[in-house]
């Protein structure tokens, strides 16, 4: 499971409160009523990040210590690496199983290897059907040149396991990594081919894990694959979420089957590990009754709907209600777990 301390974005995080009561009985229930065993910790604060993790450690979960530099050039990137390692080592010889991850999807969250200060203007190149295969070539060897001295640092300060997480676009070579991670979602117009392309990522010898998957629970929302947020309209100055482009229908079933058949595909194929992406998206609240616009849960990845002004009512003292995908998930963990005792 991914857990999100807050993503951070020129000084503001994405998630406001981070109660660290909060924090622990999210974690234990994602340990003890979804059945998970590891946990990828994200964001952009490295005290929040180590907070979790420390948490987590002493839960007994596998911690995935990776931060998120969105928006952020290699000469910002490094130092965050740095004193993230340094964190996720502390916890290490605590006795924690820690994997470091060494950022994620550079070439995209990044602003140091396509032009553009926001994600939409580095996306918009790439829709072109015209853009020349040397300079999709070119941003490979530029991601994998910074890879290569990141991981270098990493491994200065953190004696544990290091990967990174990847897109198709990063073309990484993962001599220097231990693990091959991928961030992988399935939309209609890979949909034929997904399997297969799990397949090829496990024959290359390493093990394999998936970073990042999942789907936002509006109607259709599988097709798009890791493009649901794109119904959100979003603060030019800041990014914080407004309200969405149009109406859509909630379809929580659609994305608990959705996360259903990638684990059966994962489980099949031989993957390592799979992080579903997300827990919990605390800035695209649940606000049923209003108008449908407002209601940003449709895009959220997340399994549980958060709320803004109430508790929910399977956990009275959680600010959220789970999905129809918390169920989904928590049955077939427990259906792994239980496969896996001899």
């Amino acid at each position: 499971m991914t857990y999100d301390t807050g993503f951070v974005v020129d000084g503001r995080n994405s998630r406001e409160r981070f109660d660290p009561q909060t924090v622990e009985r999210e974690l234990r229930i994602i340990r003890d009523d979804l059945h998970c065993t590891a946990v990828r910790v994200i964001g952009g604060d490295p005290e929040r990040m180590e907070l979790a993790a420390s948490f987590a450690v002493d839960l007994g979960l596998e911690v995935w210590f990776s931060p998120y530099p969105l928006e952020l050039t290699a000469r910002e990137m490094l130092p965050l690496f740095a004193d993230c390692a340094e964190r996720a080592e502390r916890l290490r010889r605590r006795g924690g199983r820690i994997v470091f991850v060494t950022g994620a999807e550079l070439s995209l969250m990044s602003r140091e290897f396509l032009p553009g200060d926001t994600l939409a203007k580095r996306l918009e190149p790439l829709t072109r059907s015209d853009l020349p295969r040397e300079r999709i070539a070119g941003i490979g060897a530029r991601v994998n040149g910074f890879l290569g001295e990141a991981v270098a640092l990493v491994r200065g300060h953190f004696a544990g396991k290091v990967t990174y997480a990847a897109v198709p676009l990063d073309s990484v070579d993962w001599t220097p990594f231990d693990i091959v991670s991928m961030d992988l979602y399935r939309s209609a117009e890979i949909a034929d081919r997904f399997t297969e392309g799990v397949r090829t990522l496990v024959a290359q010898g390493k093990p394999v894990a998936i970073t990042e998957f999942g789907s936002a629970c509006f109607r259709g929302a599988g097709d798009r694959g890791a493009r649901g947020l794109e119904i959100v309209e979003y603060a030019a100055g800041t990014g914080a979420p407004l309200r969405l482009v149009g109406e859509y229908a909630r379809d929580e079933d659609g994305q608990a089957a959705y996360l259903r058949e990638l684990l059966e595909v994962f489980e099949t194929e031989g993957v390592d590990s799979a992080f579903v992406f997300l827990f919990a998206l605390y800035d695209h609240p649940h606000r049923p009754g209003g108008d449908p616009r407002d209601d940003l849960d449709l895009a959220s990845y997340g399994i549980v709907k958060v709320f803004e002004d109430r508790r929910g009512d399977t956990y009275p003292d959680m600010p959220w209600e789970p999905k129809s995908a918390f169920a989904a998930l928590a049955e077939f963990y427990r259906e792994v777990r239980a496969s896996a005792v001899p």
